[in-house]
C-alpha cells in the first residue's frame, strides 16, 4: 500500500502504538500482524449492534443486550450443585431484576466496584434459569447517576450507544485490548493510506477511498448497517475488496499481455487431419466441445500466442479437444510438446495421442525422466531434428537438454500442478509457441480468475452423453462389509471394481489401511474366487503398464490401488469404488477418485469408508460428496471449507495475498475489477505516461518482484 507523509510510517512496528506492550505485540505476531499496515487491513471478524439499551425486561434470552441498572446486592455465594464459590450481583433498573455472575475474581477488587446503589451500563449474552434472568462475566462501564447514553457512547471502550468492532483474537489477547490497539492505529496511520484507483472507476462502481474505508470498517458511524457491515456488502468493504482485486487483476492483465504483444505464429486451419480424426471417431463431440474446439482454434489463428486453460470435468472429452489442437499445429508444420506431472497420466496420454496420430501416419515419441540414457538421448535427436510431431512425456520434456526443431503448441495437463514458471520454460522452447493448459479439478470461476487470470478461459460444461451418474454411499468402518457384498455383486455379474487407499505400506507411525497388506487380505480373506491387482506409484514403469493392461482387457476384478488411479485410466466395465479412509482426502481428489467409475452405460456405485473418529470438516465434506456429482459444485464447496490459500493443495506461488477479499462472497467483485482493470492495461502508454505512474508504483509495490512478465517502471 502507497505511503504518504512519512515514508515509512505505515511500516512502522506495533511498538508505536498505544496499548501495544512486548506481549501484545508477540500475540499479534501469532496471527501474522506486525506493522501498522497488517493491523489496518485486518478488518473485524463481525460487528456488535450496543446502539440499542433495552429495559431488563425485556432483554432476549440467547442474545448479546445493552442494559442500565442499579447495584441492590452483591456478594460471594456458593453454587448449589458444584458447590464452586461464584462472586454474583443483583441490578435492577425497576423493570425487572437480573443476576450478573463471576466465576474468576478477585473479592476485594469486586466490593470496591459493585457497592450497592451504583449506576451502570452491561452488555452480555442473556440466560435464564428458573424465573431470574442471569448473564456471566458482562462488560460494565459504570456512570454518574444522571449521565444519559449519548455521554459515554463516544469515549467507551465497551461500546455502549456503539456499533463495537470484534476482532479476531489469539490466545491472552482479549477484546479491549485489541480495540485500543486498532482503534490508535486507525486514528493515527488511516489518512495516510492513499487511494490510486482512477476517480472515473470509483464513481463508475459506487465505490469511495480507501482511507475513509479503514475509518469505517474499524469505528462503524452510529447511523451504519448492522446487517450490510456483518455480511461484508458495505460500501466501505466493497472498496477495500475492489481495490486489492483491481491490482490483483492489473498484474495478471500484464503478465498476459506480455505474452500477447509478442508475435506468435498465426495457423491456417485447412482441416487436413482433423477432418479424418473426427470422421474416425466412435462418437459425436458434444456441444460444449465443439464450442471450445472454436475458441481454441480462434486463438491459433491469431497473430498473438494462445495462452489459454481449458477447464473439463472428469470425463468431459478435454484430451480429444487438445488432439484436435495438436493436429491444427501439426498441419502447420509445427511440432507439439504434451507434458503431464505425472508418468502414469504422460504414459495415458502417450497411448491415445500415439494410436491417433498413427492412424493419421503422424509420429510420436514419449520422454519421462525414468527412461535409460539411450532412450532419452534417442528421444532427444528425433524431438531435435523435426522427425517426431508430437511429444509427450513428465517434467523431462521441460530438461534443458531438449530442443525442438519448430515448437508451435504446447499442452499442460492438470495445470495446478504445474507453476507460472514451468509454463514460461515450456514457451522458451520454441518462439512465442501457442499455449493450452488444461485441468480436471473443478475451479471455482471466482478462483481461476484470480490463479490464471493471466489465462483465457474455455470451460467443457457437458459430459458424453452415455455417462452416467454414479450413486456415492458413505459408511463408517463397522459398515465396510455392506460395500464388500456389493463389489462381489458387481464382479459376479462380470463387471470391475477399484479398492482405494491412502498408502503404499504400512508406516508405524500411521493408522491408515495401507494398499500392499490390504491386497493380500482382501484376496485370501474376502475375494478369493476374485483376481485381485495391485498397482501404487512405487512400481517401475513397466509394472504399472502391465496392470493397468491386464485390468483395461478384464484380466484382473478388483485393482487395489493408491491415488496413482486419480487420473488417467479409463475403464468403462469398473462399476463400483471402495476408498478407504475417504476423509483423508480433499473433495478436489475424491471427485477425480470417483470419476474413474461410471464411465459406461451401467449403473455405477462409490462407496465412501470414514474412521470411526471423524472431523466435523470431514464428515461435511463427504456428506457433500454423497449429494452431488457436480464437479463445480464440490469445488465451491471445497473452497468453502479449506479457504483458496489451501484449495488446491498446495499455496499457489506467485500471486499477492488477499487480505480483505473472500473469492466466494466476492466473485461479482473479482469480475468488475478484472474488466476494469484489463481495460486500463490496454490504455495507449499505460506502461510509461507519467499519468500512470502512481498507478504503476502502487502495482510494482503489491506485486513485488513476481511481475517478472511485465515491463513497468
Amino acid at each position: 500500500m502507497t505511503r504518504a507523509g512519512e515514508q515509512d510510517s505505515l511500516d512502522s512496528p506495533l511498538t508505536v502504538l498505544s496499548g501495544a506492550g512486548p506481549a501484545v505485540q508477540a500475540r499479534l505476531a501469532r496471527l501474522d500482524l506486525k506493522t501498522v499496515e497488517d493491523l489496518l487491513f485486518c478488518l473485524p471478524a463481525r460487528y456488535e449492534d450496543r446502539r440499542v439499551v433495552r429495559r431488563i425486561a425485556e432483554l432476549r434470552e440467547g442474545r448479546q443486550e445493552v442494559f442500565q441498572g442499579e447495584v441492590l446486592a452483591a456478594g460471594e455465594a456458593v453454587t448449589p450443585r458444584s458447590r464452586r464459590r461464584i462472586y454474583e450481583v443483583i441490578v435492577s433498573d425497576g423493570s425487572a431484576q437480573i443476576a450478573l455472575k463471576w466465576f474468576h475474581y478477585r473479592t476485594p477488587w469486586m466490593k470496591q466496584r459493585f457497592a450497592v446503589g451504583r449506576k451502570a451500563f452491561f452488555i452480555a449474552e442473556i440466560k435464564r434459569f428458573g424465573s431470574l434472568r442471569e448473564a456471566h462475566h458482562p462488560d460494565v462501564e459504570f456512570i454518574n447517576s444522571n449521565a444519559k447514553l449519548g455521554d459515554i457512547s463516544s469515549s467507551c471502550l465497551s461500546g455502549v450507544g456503539q456499533i463495537l468492532p470484534v476482532y479476531p483474537l489469539t490466545e491472552g489477547l482479549h477484546q479491549k485490548t485489541a480495540r485500543k490497539v486498532w482503534q490508535d492505529a486507525v486514528v493515527r496511520f488511516a489518512t495516510l493510506v492513499q487511494t490510486h484507483i482512477p476517480e472515473a472507476l470509483l464513481k463508475k462502481r459506487h465505490l469511495g477511498r480507501i482511507d475513509e474505508a479503514l475509518l469505517q470498517l474499524h469505528v462503524p458511524p452510529p447511523e451504519a448497517d448492522i446487517d450490510r457491515l456483518n455480511s461484508g456488502n458495505d460500501i466501505a468493504r466493497r472498496t477495500l475488496v475492489y481495490d486489492e482485486f483491481f491490482f490483483l487483476e492489473l498484474g495478471l492483465a500484464l503478465k498476459r499481455r506480455g505474452v500477447i504483444i509478442e508475435a506468435g505464429i498465426p495457423f491456417k486451419v485447412d482441416h487436413l487431419y482433423t477432418r479424418p480424426l473426427v470422421a474416425m471417431l466412435p462418437y459425436q463431440l458434444t456441444a460444449a466441445q465443439k464450442r471450445v474446439l472454436g475458441e481454441i482454434k480462434n486463438d491459433l489463428m491469431s497473430p498473438h500466442p494462445m495462452n489459454r486453460l481449458l477447464q473439463g470435468d472428469v470425463g468431459s472429452g478435454k484430451t480429444i479437444v487438445a488432439l484436435m489442437a495438436a493436429l491444427v499445429a501439426i498441419e502447420n508444420g509445427c511440432q507439439v510438446a504434451v507434458v503431464a506431472p505425472t508418468e502414469i497420466l504422460a504414459e495415458q496420454h502417450f497411448k491415445q495421442f500415439h494410436t491417433w496420430l498413427d492412424a493419421l501416419g503422424l509420429s510420436t515419441v514419449f520422454l519421462s525422466g525414468s527412461q535409460s540414457a539411450s532412450e532419452k538421448r534417442s528421444a532427444a535427436e528425433q524431438i531435435a531434428t523435426g522427425k517426431v510431431n508430437l511429444v509427450v512425456g513428465t517434467h523431462a520434456v521441460l530438461q534443458e537438454g531438449i530442443s525442438f526443431q519448430r515448437l508451435g503448441l504446447g499442452i499442460v495437463d492438470e495445470q495446478h500442478r504445474f507453476g507460472v514458471r514451468q509454463r514460461a520454460v515450456l514457451r522458451q522452447k520454441g518462439e512465442n509457441p501457442h499455449l493450452l493448459v488444461m485441468t480436471a479439478t473443478p475451479i471455482p470461476r471466482s478462483l481461476a480468475l484470480t490463479l490464471y487470470g493471466d489465462l483465457a478461459l474455455s470451460v467443457i460444461d457437458e459430459l458424453p452423453p452415455g455417462r452416467t451418474p454414479v450413486q456415492t454411499r458413505v459408511y463408517p468402518e463397522s459398515s465396510r462389509s455392506l460395500a464388500y457384498r456389493s463389489i462381489d455383486a458387481e464382479i459376479r455379474a462380470g463387471r470391475q471394481a477399484y479398492i482405494v487407499y491412502p498408502l503404499v505400506e504400512d508406516s508405524e507411525k500411521s493408522d491408515l489401511k495401507d494398499a500392499t497388506s490390504a491386497a493380500e487380505k482382501l484376496q485370501r480373506d474376502i475375494f478369493p474366487a476374485a483376481r485381485v491387482g495391485l498397482l501404487h506409484g512405487r512400481m517401475k514403469s513397466d509394472e504399472k503398464e502391465a496392470v493397468m493392461r491386464a485390468f483395461k482387457d478384464g484380466q484382473i476384478d478388483i485393482l487395489v490401488a493408491t491415488t496413482v488411479i486419480e487420473v488417467g485410466i479409463d475403464v468403462p466395465n469398473a462399476t463400483t469404488m471402495l476408498i478407504e479412509h475417504a476423509e483423508r482426502f480433499g473433495l478436489a481428489q475424491l471427485h477425480q477418485l470417483r470419476g474413474r467409475v461410471g464411465r459406461g452405460a451401467a449403473a455405477s456405485l462409490c462407496f465412501l469408508i470414514r474412521s470411526e473418529k471423524i472431523s466435523e470438516e470431514g464428515r461435511q465434506r463427504l456428506e457433500i460428496m454423497a449429494r452431488t456429482s457436480d464437479g463445480f459444485r464440490l469445488a465451491e464447496a471445497d473452497l468453502e471449507l479449506r479457504g483458496p490459500g489451501d484449495f488446491l493443495g498446495t499455496r499457489q506461488a506467485g500471486l499477492p495475498d488477499l487480505r480483505v477479499a473472500n473469492l466466494l462472497r466476492d466473485g461479482l467483485l473479482l469480475e468488475a475489477a478484472r474488466e476494469d482493470a484489463f481495460a486500463l492495461a490496454e490504455q495507449t502508454g499505460f506502461l510509461t505516461a507519467s499519468d500512470f505512474a502512481p498507478i504503476r508504483q502502487e502495482l510494482k509495490h503489491r506485486w513485488g518482484s513476481r511481475l517478472e512478465l511485465a515491463n513497468i517502471g
